[in-house]
Formats: structure tokens, C-alpha cells, sequence
């Protein structure tokens, strides 16, 4: 297996929704606005440029996932869908490097403390259902939600002969204790 897939058993923990604390972590972040599956391929790709740029500096970071936040509504247009698109890079780095691009790409530090999360296995089209059951989870243990919706792309578009039945997110979500509960 190439070492940008990783190896998804070490994930299985997630087959079932969990709630944990995670750390911030320092992210190098695009933006784009518009339907995923069209729209952003070549911020993605300067993103990834970025982060190997990085990396080749910065010899304790280590490969990672391509993560996305969807802050907007679920029922929005998918044309008008916003995407925060960040990959977690070495607390050490301070600025960016000159990488001759019309990207905006920046610095940015993703707050976490509690977190939801569970592992959906296969194609986007099909997350409805992982979704629906981590909500519940969050619901039945005391919990609301209190960020936007994340995805950590473990497997997906873009990886080589990833297929969409293979696909592997874990879909997470920020989670505050509600009162009283």
C-alpha cells in the first residue's frame, strides 16, 4: 500500500460513532466556493503543493490527510457550498514560502477540544446515513453540536485506484456538553 493511503484498520475504532478531546492543530488552508466534485481542484492541488514545499523544510512533519469544513447549511445549492479546505502542517512553521501561485493560501489554527466522530465507508453520496447516526450519538449522550461539519479524507478522489465504494472519511464535528445533562 502506497504511504500516502494510510491504513484504514487503525481506524476501525471509528465504525462506531465516538466522542473525544482533540488538540488544535496548525493548518495551511484554501477556500473555495462551489459544487466539490467540480470546483477546486487547482486549490487543492496548491494546497498539496504547499504542504510538500513544507514538508521538504520541516523534516518532523509527517503525511497527512486532506481535511474540508462545510460551514454552510446542508440544504444550500452545492454551487454555493464553501469549502475550507486545510492540511495539519509543524507547529514550528511561522510563514509560507513563495510558491508563484494565484491561490490564496494561509495560516490558520483549527480549534478542537470535544469532538464527534465516525468513520463512513464508501461513496459521498451514500454519508446521509453515517451522518444521521454520529447526530444521534451526539443527541443521546448529553451533547449539541458546536462547529461545522468536517471530513478527514483518509481514502478518496485523487488517490490511486481508490475507487467511490472504497472511499474512507471520518465525518467529525465539534461537541459541547448541553446543561444539566
Amino acid at each position: 500500500m502506497s504511504s500516502l493511503v494510510p491504513d484504514i484498520k487503525k481506524f476501525e475504532y471509528l465504525n462506531s460513532p465516538q466522542i473525544s478531546s482533540k488538540a488544535d492543530q496548525k493548518m495551511i488552508v484554501v477556500e473555495v466556493t462551489g459544487d466539490p466534485s467540480t470546483a477546486g481542484k487547482k486549490e487543492i492541488g496548491v494546497l498539496f503543493k504547499m504542504f510538500f514545499t513544507l514538508k521538504g523544510k520541516n523534516k518532523d512533519m509527517k503525511m497527512v490527510s486532506l481535511r474540508a469544513r462545510w460551514p454552510k447549511p446542508v440544504e444550500t445549492p452545492r454551487e454555493q457550498w464553501l469549502g475550507i479546505w486545510a492540511m495539519p502542517i509543524s507547529e514550528n512553521v511561522t510563514e509560507l514560502p513563495d510558491i508563484k501561485s494565484d491561490v490564496a493560501i494561509k495560516i490558520d489554527t483549527w480549534k478542537y477540544g470535544e469532538v464527534a466522530e465516525i468513520l463512513h465507508l464508501g461513496p459521498y453520496s451514500e454519508e446521509a446515513v453515517t451522518i444521521e447516526k454520529l447526530i444521534n450519538h451526539i443527541k443521546s449522550s448529553g451533547y449539541v453540536t458546536s462547529g461545522p461539519h468536517e471530513e478527514e479524507y483518509l481514502k478518496g478522489p485523487g488517490m490511486p485506484f481508490i475507487k467511490p465504494k472504497d472511499y474512507a472519511t471520518i465525518i467529525r464535528y465539534q461537541v459541547k456538553k448541553v446543561k444539566g445533562k
